[in-house]
C-alpha cells in the first residue's frame, strides 16, 4: 500500500491565497504611505487651516445644525464618558477597519474586492481634499467655545512628539466617520442575520465621538457621507450583497 503525498496539492491551494493576501497588504500599505506623505504637504499651512475653520463655522451658522459645542457640553457632563470617548477616538479607528477588511477577505471574498476598492477610493479622495483644503479642527479653537477633551482628560492622539506622524489639519472630510459609515453600510449589506442592523451603531458612535471630542465639525461628517455615496456610485453596490462562499473548500484558491 502506497501513501500519496498531499503536500503538492496543499501548496497549490495555499500559495494563490497567500499571494493574494500579500498583494492586498502591499496595496493597502501603499495607500497608507501616500496618506502619511500628504500630512507633510499641509504641516506648514496653519494659517490657511485656521482661515478655513472660520469659513466652516460661518457656513454652519446658516445651517440647521445643533452646533458642536452643544454636543461637547453634553459629553463633558461626565468625566468618565469623556475619557471613554477619547479612548474610542484614539484606539478604535484603525483596528476596527483592519479587522473589518480581514473578516471580509476571509468570510466574504466575493464582496471583498468591492469593499477594498471603495475604501481605497474614499481614502485617496479624502487625501486630496486634506491637501487642498487644510482645516483646523474645533479643539484648536478655544476662542469659539470648544474644548480639547483629549488634552483635558487624555489619552491624546496628538501629544508631544507626534507631529511627524499625524496631520492635525486633516479634518475635512472625517476619515473616522467615512470609514465607520462604510463599515456599517457594508456589514448591513453582506450579513443576513436580523442582528446585522447593530452594525449601524459603529458609525453612530463614531460620529458622536469625533464631534463630541472636538476633532471634527458636522460638515466633516456630511462630507464623509458624501464620499461614501460617491464611492458607491462609482464602484456599484451589487457586489456587496454577495453571500458567503458556499463552494467546496478546494475552490478557495480560485477566489
Amino acid at each position: 500500500m502506497t501513501t500519496v503525498d498531499a503536500r503538492p496539492s496543499l501548496l497549490v491551494r495555499v500559495t494563490p491565497r497567500l499571494l493574494s493576501a500579500a498583494r492586498e497588504i502591499v496595496l493597502l500599505s501603499s495607500v497608507f504611505v501616500l496618506y502619511e506623505l500628504g500630512r507633510h504637504v499641509v504641516r506648514d499651512r496653519a494659517g490657511l487651516a485656521f482661515a478655513d475653520a472660520s469659513s466652516v463655522l460661518s457656513l454652519e451658522r446658516n445651517l440647521p445644525f445643533p452646533g458642536e459645542a452643544w454636543l461637547q457640553h453634553l459629553l463633558l457632563q461626565s468625566e468618565g464618558l469623556t475619557k471613554a470617548a477619547n479612548v474610542f477616538y484614539v484606539s478604535v479607528h484603525f483596528p476596527a477597519t483592519i479587522a473589518f477588511l480581514i473578516w471580509m477577505w476571509l468570510c466574504r471574498p466575493r464582496a471583498y474586492t468591492w469593499v477594498r476598492s471603495a475604501l481605497v477610493s474614499v481614502t485617496l479622495v479624502a487625501l486630496m481634499l486634506h491637501v487642498t483644503f487644510p482645516l483646523a479642527p474645533p479643539r484648536m479653537l478655544p476662542g469659539e467655545g470648544f474644548v480639547d477633551t483629549m488634552a483635558l482628560y487624555g489619552p491624546s492622539a496628538y501629544g508631544e512628539g507626534t507631529e511627524s506622524v499625524t496631520n492635525q489639519y486633516a479634518a475635512m472630510p472625517s476619515l473616522h466617520a467615512a470609514w465607520a459609515i462604510f463599515i456599517g453600510v457594508a456589514l448591513v449589506a453582506v450579513l443576513r442575520s436580523r442582528w446585522r442592523w447593530l452594525a449601524v451603531l459603529h458609525p453612530v458612535l463614531t460620529v458622536f465621538v469625533v464631534v463630541g471630542t472636538g476633532n471634527h465639525y458636522w460638515l466633516d461628517v456630511v462630507a464623509a457621507g458624501a464620499l461614501i455615496v460617491l464611492a458607491m456610485l462609482v464602484h456599484g453596490f451589487g457586489p456587496a450583497v454577495a453571500g458567503p462562499v458556499s463552494a467546496p473548500r478546494q475552490r478557495v484558491a480560485s477566489d
